[in-house]
């Protein structure tokens, strides 16, 4: 799935306009202008590289946005704000991260996610949804596929559109 229609599924689901959207790349570390948000929100052709119009950085800063925007930002025992993690190291990572940052975002539980994934018409079980969420070097660790990423933004979009 390439990360800019991640971003497109997402301002639908969550009816984000663009200045939404710049201001959660804003609070995620990335500056965009106008411009590049329009080449970010064309939809690119499937057999392109996933990270032609956004880098995987980028898709991580927007969704660290998102959850700053949502949830506020983190702080540590002191008092001071901890900065958001960038975990998308690799691509095969890319979907476990993204799924996980919605969850934390939106404040999802495990039992909301496998009924927004009903919702598109993807049945997962508990035990399959928590290797998706485990981290990489957990031994029931199980990348996500662009199936999972899909089918949770289409839910996302039937639920609240």
């Amino acid at each position: 799935m390439n990360y800019n229609d991640t971003i497109i599924r997402l301002r639908y689901a969550l009816d984000l306009s663009n200045q939404d959207v710049i201001r959660l790349f804003a609070m995620g570390g990335v500056k965009i202008t106008q411009k590049d948000l329009d080449r970010i929100l064309t939809k690119q052709e499937d057999d392109s590289q996933p990270d032609q119009a956004l880098s995987a950085h980028d898709l991580e800063a927007f969704l660290n946005g998102l959850v700053i925007d949502k949830r506020g930002e983190r702080l540590n025992k002191d008092g001071q704000v901890v900065p958001p993690t960038f975990d998308m190291t690799k691509a095969d990572l890319v979907n476990n991260v993204a799924i996980k940052k919605i969850k934390i975002a939106m404040s999802y539980t495990s039992a909301d996610l496998q009924q927004l994934l009903a919702l598109a018409g993807a049945k997962v079980s508990n035990g399959e949804l928590s290797a998706i969420l485990r981290r990489p070097d957990h031994r029931n660790y199980r990348p996500a596929g662009d199936r999972y990423l899909r089918k949770l933004l289409a839910g996302m979009g039937k639920k609240y559109r």
